[in-house]
């Protein structure tokens, strides 16, 4: 007995509306790690940092304050090990530095310095020149379009998760 391949979802299957999301997400996610995206903004910002020494540097200049090292992790979504060796190798560097945390004087928390700025500045606008770029062809209205959507679906997955990984 033979089976025949299964072919698309019919319409009314449910979720057959989103089955053409995940080859694009699978291929954006493809492109930006074969095209070494985030690698190239760095060097195009004349950074020799790998992708997750930027993305802590990113996530304190993007951060407007000094945040402590689990603040960090929960807003990367890693774990605090991963965290403290990155900044250790950042204040090595003279990109981050530690200061008192002002409401409890056991913990210590993380700031860019001057240069950690600078160098998170050179990368994003780096980052965000490649985007523009990528976009230009796009009008005002989609590209609007594309930041709400893409903040409520990662909002809506990162929540999603959260609630995965509370009943394990």
């Amino acid at each position: 007995m033979t089976t025949e391949p299964a072919g698309p979802p019919e319409p009314d299957a449910p979720h057959s509306d989103l089955l053409a999301v995940l080859p694009r997400i699978t291929q954006l996610s493809a492109a930006f790690t074969k095209g070494r995206l985030t690698e190239r903004a760095a060097e195009a910002a004349g950074l020799a940092l790998d992708r997750p020494a930027m993305g802590v540097l990113v996530t304190l200049r993007t951060a407007d304050q000094p945040l402590r090292i689990g603040e960090i992790a929960d807003r990367m979504q890693v774990v605090g090990p991963h965290v403290t060796r990155q900044v250790q190798a950042l204040e090595k560097r003279g990109l981050v530095r530690r200061v008192a945390d002002p409401h409890d004087r056991r913990a210590s928390l993380i700031e860019p310095t001057g240069a950690g700025t600078e160098a998170a500045n050179r990368y994003v606008t780096s980052l965000l020149g490649w985007f523009a770029e990528a976009l230009a062809d796009w009008p005002r209205q989609d590209r609007e379009d594309l930041t709400r959507l893409l903040t409520r679906l990662a909002d809506d997955v990162t929540a999603r998760l959260a609630r995965f990984d509370a009943q394990e």
